[in-house]
């Protein structure tokens, strides 16, 4: 796989409660990538960034949810996440990235 391709896959960690209890519970982790990123491609990038070996990826499919402005119905963007299982003893720790 190109490596420049790879970089473009991963677009943030999905950072809310329900992702902090998966983390802690399956040994997941969860990710924004792109609309049309593959499980081999998610799988590759992870590794090439985090330096840990993963063991599964899922992918999920997030729909537009419907919003209203006045009397025009409009819509949200729909985005794609991964789940992403790491072996057991691996983790990535965004916390420590962050800046003091």
């Amino acid at each position: 796989m190109n490596q420049q391709r790879l970089m473009q896959v991963l677009l943030a960690p999905q950072i809310s409660e329900k992702a902090t209890y998966i983390a802690d519970k399956n040994e997941q982790v969860i990710f924004r990538v792109a609309p049309d990123a593959t499980k081999p491609e998610v799988k590759a990038a992870v590794e090439l960034l985090f330096k840990v070996s993963v063991e599964s990826v899922q992918i999920a499919n997030v729909k537009a949810k419907k919003k209203r402005s006045g009397r025009r119905m409009g819509s949200r963007k729909g985005w794609k996440k991964a789940y992403v299982s790491l072996k057991p003893g691996q983790e990535i720790n965004f916390v420590d990235g962050g800046v003091a």
